[in-house]
């Protein structure tokens, strides 16, 4: 595994990376693997050395997951569970 060096961390950045780094429980240093790996478009996939894992949150679990396919059909399940009336209510 490579190793950098990064320099020039501002007082915003090193909070975020901390913030992540205590709400997952992980090393400051698995914390900014993992938000390097997200913002550069790749997913935090579990690495033997580090164990960053792959387990976005809420909706980032969906984004960008669906072909249109999938999408169009969420679509029409929504609009037809949406057309029938509860006789109940």
């Amino acid at each position: 595994m490579k190793q950098l060096t990064i320099r020039g961390f501002d007082d915003e950045l090193s909070d975020c990376i901390r913030r992540e780094a205590e709400q997952e429980g992980i090393s400051l240093n698995k914390a900014a693997l993992k938000l390097l790996r997200k913002g550069a478009g790749l997913p935090a996939t579990i690495l033997p050395k580090t164990g960053v894992r792959d387990e976005p949150d809420g909706v980032a679990r969906l984004a960008g997951s669906w072909t249109k396919e999938e999408a169009e059909e969420f679509d029409r399940f929504i609009e037809e569970a949406f057309e029938v009336i509860d006789e109940e209510m």
